[in-house]
């Protein structure tokens, strides 16, 4: 007998994606029985498009995969089966429910399960998919790390280094030239890469979405690091970062399907607000962006990224739709969708020890 799974990857793209179909597809290689596993190209776009866009990945195609940094089978953040643009005669946009459809498709083609490998947005679709009748199983997948229920995601760790590394490079030339340096880091509602960065580089001071900042308290602390006009210092900023107003540096989405705020640019703000507090000092922003999503994944992710991907297929062999693949040190395990997605892991100011040890050092977070 032959049994087809399906794999999605949605979402923004993230290091270690590669590394869970290669375990999926890995795993399912030493059954006896036959599995084949297909990808989706464009997370669910490749089965919702009036033609469809699968490919079968093969024990071949996925060898040495764990090393490449993207997906090989595409991602997008935009559409989705309940909400699929389609252009109209006009060329207007309107957004269709086709998860019927997505369904039909599935029973007709003999699939007998989606593995569904992505973040927050990702897996509230897995859950509503599981509650139409589609056979689900979720992969944990955010470089934010802002899923209570695992104790990481993987690509975090290789975001973190890649920030700390540009964070090392900015400390040397702030050092050289007397300046204040900002760099920005993503990071939406969740501060994780940003307290990380901070810790790992010796920043002086870290402004993420969880502490609003006010900037007057980052003069000071600025100030505290200059002599005779000798002196430097280096910020790190989450692209969510806000003041006391609560409100977000952003943008309007301008793709169609897109229903995100697109975040950016809050660095920049934090320079001009320092300016006009009287900063005489050279303000220089830099914004890591996408470069934290990209290139090769560090080991740490590329095992948990395997671990997450056979265990996975593991749960579609036993027939254990509707969970969330988690690591809760030091096992690989499963949670509900539901339990999973009833709260994000965002940082607790006053119980997290990273904060606690931020502060204990100096760091200041723009809150006093």
């Amino acid at each position: 007998m032959t049994h087809k799974v399906l794999v999605a990857t949605g979402g923004g793209d993230c290091p270690g994606l590669n590394a869970v179909i290669r375990g999926i597809v890995k795993r399912a290689s030493i059954e006896k029985e036959d599995w084949k596993i297909y990808g989706c190209i464009e997370s669910f776009n490749g089965i919702l498009k009036d033609k469809v866009e699968l490919v079968e990945l093969t024990d071949e195609m996925v060898s040495g995969l764990h090393v490449k940094g993207g997906t090989i089978i595409k991602t997008t953040n935009r559409g989705g089966p309940f909400h699929f643009p389609v252009k109209q005669p006009d060329g207007s946009w309107v957004m269709e429910d086709r998860s019927l459809l997505m369904k039909q498709r599935l029973q007709d083609m003999g699939f007998e399960a989606v593995i569904n490998i992505g973040g927050d947005g990702s897996q509230g679709i897995s859950l509503d998919l599981m509650n139409i009748g589609i056979n689900v199983v979720g992969v944990p997948k955010t470089i934010d790390n802002d899923l209570s229920s695992t104790d990481f995601t993987f690509g975090f760790q290789t975001a973190v280094q890649i920030a700390t590394e540009a964070f090392d490079k900015l400390v040397t030339t702030a050092e050289s030239h007397n300046r204040v340096f900002i760099m920005e880091v993503m990071g939406r509602d969740a501060g994780w890469i940003a307290l990380h960065t901070a810790l790992a580089g010796g920043a002086e001071v870290c402004i993420i979405p969880e502490i609003p900042y006010d900037a007057r308290n980052i003069v000071k602390k600025i100030e505290t690091r200059y002599k005779n006009g000798m002196g430097f210092c280096n910020i790190v900023i989450a692209e969510g970062a806000k003041k006391a107003d609560g409100k977000v540096t952003g943008n309007a989405p301008e793709a169609v399907g897109d229903r995100h705020i697109k975040l950016g640019g809050v660095g920049e703000v934090l320079r001009r607000e320092l300016l006009d507090l009287g900063i005489e000092h050279d303000v220089r922003v830099t914004v890591l962006g996408h470069l934290q999503r990209g290139g090769t994944p560090v080991a740490y992710d590329r095992i948990l990224a395997t671990e997450f991907g056979v265990k996975a297929f593991e749960l579609v062999k036993e027939h254990k739709y509707g969970n969330l693949v988690v690591y809760r040190h030091p096992d690989i395990s499963h949670v509900p969708l539901e339990e999973a997605l009833k709260s994000p892991h965002l940082v607790q100011p006053d119980k997290d020890f990273l904060v606690h040890a931020a502060k204990s050092i100096g760091i200041c977070f723009g809150d006093e």
